[in-house]
């Protein structure tokens, strides 16, 4: 999955972004990664639905699918 410049998607995200993503596909929930990095909860949540829109996903598992094919876990 790449933008129409070829490069992968997480590509267009910042570095908090994908590490929130990480951090979701990683399983851990909302409040453990808003505690996690010292946001709110709704910080998160905001995160969570920009990273889905930028990537063009509508769940987590896909999101998880993606970061694993893309090597973005551990």
């Amino acid at each position: 999955m790449t933008r129409g410049t070829g490069q992968p998607l997480h590509e267009a995200l910042s570095d908090r972004a994908l590490a929130v993503m990480s951090l979701i596909a990683s399983g851990k929930t909302v409040s453990q990664i808003a505690q996690l990095l010292s946001l709110s909860d709704k910080t998160i949540s905001t995160y969570r639905a920009r990273i889905l829109e930028k990537v063009h996903m509508q769940t987590n598992a896909e999101l998880t699918h993606y970061a694993i094919q893309n090597k973005l876990v551990s």
